[in-house]
């Protein structure tokens, strides 16, 4: 069988090339990364899949025999799927839900306020403590994007405190310019379409 004038072989020895070419110039580069650190990553967007790829990475480091914290600091009123999962590992990762609901919920600011401040000293006294590979602050940028901590004080803990060797990954929509310039990966999760615009409710395993 012949395609634009040539046999298969030819094309699989044509595509061997190609592809032996595309992986000794990755090889190339990925030989210039050589340095190893912990990660501020963030995951923002109006898109859905923020949380959920943040407990996916939870997950991957529990495989990797990593300690993982978890502070959620707005979903305190949801049992979720992931936490359900995951307290069947108490030796491996620790949960802190926090908060009070979403604000929404609550409708009370100095409430939600004293609950952000609470989650925010569990997260600090996690990333700080070394046996933790990995913290996650789920939703903080929510807290953040209302002002219920000084967006100042989380930087510069983030920056003078964390230590080198912790990932801390935080989640939530309207990351603050101020954090997105700190971090090392960013993820903005975009929506193309979502159900609940069709009156679709949220539903076990898919939101929660």
């Amino acid at each position: 069988m012949k395609t634009d004038g040539m046999t298969e072989e030819e094309l699989n020895a044509r595509h061997a090339e190609k592809m032996a070419k595309k992986k000794a110039a990755r090889e190339k580069i990925l030989a210039t990364k050589t340095i190893e650190k912990g990660l501020l990553m963030v995951h923002t967007g109006k898109g859905k899949g923020k949380s959920t790829a943040a407990f996916g990475l939870v997950m991957r480091a529990m495989g990797n025999g990593f300690k993982v914290g978890v502070v959620q600091f707005v979903k305190g009123k949801w049992e979720t799927g992931e936490r359900q999962i995951l307290e069947h590992f108490p030796e491996q990762v620790t949960i802190k839900t926090m908060g009070q609901g979403f604000t929404w919920d609550t409708q009370d600011r100095q409430r939600d306020i004293a609950a952000a401040r609470s989650a925010w000293e569990q997260a600090k006294e996690m990333i700080r403590d070394t046996e933790y590979r990995m913290v996650l602050l789920d939703e903080l940028n929510i807290v953040l994007r209302y002002d219920y901590l000084p967006i100042d004080e989380v930087v510069t803990f983030l920056q003078e405190e964390k230590p080198k060797d912790t990932h801390v990954l935080i989640t939530g929509r309207n990351a603050k310019d101020e954090l997105i310039e700190i971090a090392d990966l960013v993820t903005e999760m975009t929506m193309v379409k979502h159900p609940f615009r069709d009156g679709v409710k949220a539903q076990a395993g898919i939101e929660f």
